[in-house]
């Protein structure tokens, strides 16, 4: 009956459509205000995209109704980790996390931190993840100046894009 019934062919996936969800960060972060939501963002340079950066991700998400997650650009990634990086490219960087269900959307950042980015997006939470060494974030001023709250949570131990381009050389 399946086969006879035209199979697969019969079968049909309806295609997102643009007007389905924002195209840009700062849509997503207006749609989620306009609705009442809670809206988080957690930045990073998220290179060579791992276990440890998606276990951060959906938690981060779990926080709230819409996450955007603020990425450096390569030059950002450059000034902060050196030469040799980004592995790999931030257009590419941006299609694999949108790709991930949990992101709601991508910001792309020049500046070596997100403060313009949290200026921009005004969210109420921002996630950083455990690794950060430091006192004050470089950001703090701005969360404080909008009232955001800032969760640190903890990262999966092994997991990290510095090691993995260790194991890989």
């Amino acid at each position: 009956r399946f086969v006879a019934g035209g199979g697969a062919a019969a079968l049909r996936v309806r295609e997102q459509e643009l007007g389905d969800r924002p195209r840009t960060a700062a849509e997503m972060a207006e749609l989620t205000r306009a609705r009442g939501g809670r809206l988080i963002a957690t930045g990073g340079c998220f290179d060579l995209l791992h276990a440890g950066h998606v276990s951060l991700l959906r938690r981060a998400r779990a926080l709230g109704d819409a996450l955007v997650v603020c990425v450096n650009s390569d030059a950002s990634v450059r000034r902060l980790k050196g030469p040799s990086r980004p592995i790999v490219d931030v257009t590419d960087r941006v299609e694999v996390l949108r790709a991930l269900s949990c992101v709601d959307a991508v910001l792309v950042f020049e500046e070596s931190t997100p403060v313009r980015a949290i200026e921009l997006l005004r969210p109420d939470v921002w996630v950083k993840g455990g690794d950060y060494e430091g006192g004050t974030l470089p950001e703090s001023e701005i969360l404080a100046g909008i009232g955001a709250e800032t969760v640190v949570l903890d990262l999966l131990p092994g997991r990290s894009t510095t090691n993995l381009i260790r194991e890989i050389r």
